[in-house]
């Protein structure tokens, strides 16, 4: 991923995730017909099964066999090891519906997962957080005694951009982006005169006060979280009038993920 030739462009459009994933999922077999290459009895001098030789199908044991029931249990214990990105599309949607596409997708659990099929330590995930020569930054899951199997990383592969480090406020920007596009349909071959424009303006400017008050958006007041600008001399020319176009400006300080958590503590000196 780090060798892979992207643009930056790209790279603030993607995300890595890593390692793949030992879930719950098990491998389906149709163990009556499931052939025996070779087999070991544990514990057992002399094989009173001799005749189930390499070849032979597990329905020749018979289902209700000790041999039988031993090779199907285990099995059923072989389970499904995955790349992490269908975890991480469900983890994506149900963080969306649960709490909101500007919440990052980290510290979350990941469902239907064992464990990792690599255990990475913190020391091993310094060098995969941000690497010093192509800047890229991979998400690393991890599993954490008492809380599960974690994605413990919110970084697109831009991991040394301020703007678009996190993949939270990447996505916020596409939501609000496509949500104004459908939503501002309407406009399209409206008088482009000042009714227009203040409709425009009240609209949106609306759908982002909701946002803020949802807590996606950084600031005390709304003024300080979001602007929108359209009009004459603002966003447009004469000329733009005149060749059909209503520019529209939109300012976002879409709120970002604590990903350090620095904790400082001093000793006081008694006081009484």
């Amino acid at each position: 991923m780090r060798n892979a030739s992207l643009t930056v462009t790209e790279n603030r459009y993607a995300a890595s995730y890593y390692p793949n994933l030992i879930t719950t999922y098990a491998f389906k077999y149709d163990f009556n017909n499931l052939a025996i290459d070779t087999y070991t009895l544990v514990g057992v001098a002399s094989p009173s099964v001799a005749g189930y030789a390499a070849g032979k199908k597990m329905s020749d044991l018979g289902s209700g066999s000790v041999l039988f029931t031993k090779i199907s249990d285990a099995l059923k214990k072989e389970y499904v090891t995955l790349p992490p990105s269908p975890a991480i599309a469900g983890l994506y949607t149900r963080v969306d519906t649960n709490k909101g596409v500007w919440k990052a997708p980290a510290n979350e659990v990941l469902l239907s997962v064992v464990e990792p099929n690599l255990a990475i330590s913190s020391r091993e995930q310094e060098s995969l957080n941000v690497d010093p020569n192509s800047g890229k930054s991979i998400n690393v899951i991890r599993t954490f005694p008492g809380y599960g199997t974690l994605v413990w990383g919110a970084r697109t592969l831009n991991g040394n951009d301020n703007e678009w480090r996190y993949i939270s406020v990447r996505r916020f920007f596409i939501m609000v982006e496509e949500s104004i596009k459908k939503s501002s349909q309407w406009a399209v071959f409206e008088p482009n005169a000042i009714d227009a424009w203040v409709k425009m303006q009240a609209m949106i400017e609306n759908y982002l006060f909701q946002k803020w008050m949802e807590g996606a958006l950084a600031g005390v007041k709304p003024e300080q979280a979001f602007y929108v600008k359209v009009g004459l001399g603002k966003t447009m020319t004469s000329l733009d009038i005149l060749e059909g176009r209503m520019n529209v400006e939109i300012g976002l300080a879409v709120a970002r993920p604590a990903e350090f958590i620095v904790l400082k503590f001093s000793q006081m000196v008694q006081q009484s």
